[in-house]
Formats: structure tokens, C-alpha cells, sequence
């Protein structure tokens, strides 16, 4: 199997390449990766869009096998009883200089088919950004009656909304969200890890980044 040698971070790794020399992401987007070019080397995984720098020529060697992952919270996030009628809402929101030009990024799943939001905000804080993307989710359900989780790996947000925390800050806009979660019966939130593997949860910080990088 061919390798190039690639740049993780602030390491050099190689990276599992196909003939033409390109990348072999798997479904949540992430490449097989070894730290040592030789035979045996133990095999881990990377988000292809950490990885940059491709130098030199591919290397021929067979790796050994992958290394387990260890379990990793949120990683499996929807709840295990949710009703097969369910809509998923996940949510994320970015924020360049906290505060900065700010962005979300939404992905809703309802009767398997998926959609995404990507926004730009103007000016705001990350928080912000993070509460506009939960309330922009849930403007777009329109069949309010149905069980609906919302994700997020924001625990302000989730503290907000979920626990009764008093907000100190965004009064306004937590008034509205709270406001809009009262029209859904069966509302849920569920954390996850961040920037932890979660395809999902990657998906719509790469929106809400997305949409901060274009401003529109």
C-alpha cells in the first residue's frame, strides 16, 4: 500500500494514498496515518483537514494493524432510545476573536434526509453564536409535535436552556430561545465532545467556520 509523507499538526506522519497519490478518507472524513515508515507501524487516524505539507514521493510498505480507539464521550451521541420518528437538530457556532465575525452552522436530520445551515452573523461572541445556531434549528422544524434533540457541544447553551441557569450575559436572546423551546413538547438536548471525532458535531463547526470565512 502506498504512503506520502504528510504534516499533522506539528508532526510529519504518512498518510495512507490511493494510485494518483491522494488522500482515502473514510466516512467521517478522517485517513489512515503512521508515524514511521516501516513495516509493522502501528496505524491511527486523522481528520484529512488536519493534514497539509505533502512532500516527496509515495513509499510502498504494509502497515500493521490499526490501533483500537478508545471510547470517546459523545462519540455515539444519538440516545439509544430515541423514537424512530425523531429530528435530530445539531448545532454549532464559530467565532474569529471572541468577539469577531461569527458564524453557525446547523444540520438537521428528519426522516433521513439532511439539511444544513450555514450562516454568517456579523459581529458577536462565540456564545452567541452557539445559541443562534440552536435557535435558527429550531425555527427550521416545522412539525413542532414531533420528539426533537438538539445537539450541541456548548454547555452554556445547554445550561441556558436545559437547567434554568440565569444568564448574565445575552438576556435577550436567551428570552427568545426559551421562548421558542416552549412551542416543542418533546425538546431535548444532548452535549458531545467537541472536536472529537463526532462526524456530526465536525460537520456543523465546519459550517459555522465556513460561513465565517466567506461573511455572507
Amino acid at each position: 500500500m502506498p504512503w506520502i509523507r504528510h504534516r499533522l499538526r506539528d508532526q510529519d506522519v504518512w498518510a495512507r494514498v490511493d494510485a494518483a497519490g491522494e488522500l482515502i478518507p473514510d466516512s467521517t472524513g478522517r485517513v489512515e496515518v503512521v508515524y514511521k515508515a516501516e513495516a509493522g507501524a502501528k496505524v491511527y487516524r486523522a481528520s484529512a483537514r488536519n493534514l497539509s505539507g505533502k512532500a516527496g514521493d509515495p513509499v510502498e510498505f504494509a502497515a500493521g494493524d490499526p490501533v483500537p480507539e478508545k471510547p470517546k464521550p459523545g462519540a455515539d451521541a444519538t440516545p439509544a432510545n430515541a423514537p424512530a420518528n425523531a429530528i435530530h437538530v445539531w448545532t454549532d457556532g464559530a467565532c474569529t476573536g471572541n468577539p469577531g465575525p461569527a458564524g453557525l452552522g446547523v444540520v438537521i436530520i428528519e426522516d433521513g434526509q439532511h439539511r444544513e445551515l450555514s450562516e454568517y452573523l456579523g459581529e458577536g461572541t462565540n456564545n452567541i453564536a452557539e445559541l443562534m445556531a440552536i435557535f435558527r434549528g429550531l425555527e427550521e422544524v416545522k412539525d413542532k409535535q414531533r420528539p426533537v434533540y438538539v445537539y450541541s457541544d456548548s454547555a452554556y447553551s445547554i445550561g441556558l436552556l436545559s437547567k434554568n441557569w440565569k444568564p448574565k450575559a445575552n438576556v435577550e436572546l436567551v428570552g427568545k430561545l426559551r421562548t421558542l423551546t416552549k412551542q416543542f413538547p418533546q425538546l431535548s438536548f444532548v452535549k458531545v465532545a467537541g472536536h472529537a471525532g463526532v462526524a456530526l458535531n465536525e460537520r456543523v463547526d465546519e459550517l459555522a467556520r465556513n460561513a465565517v470565512v466567506r461573511r455572507r
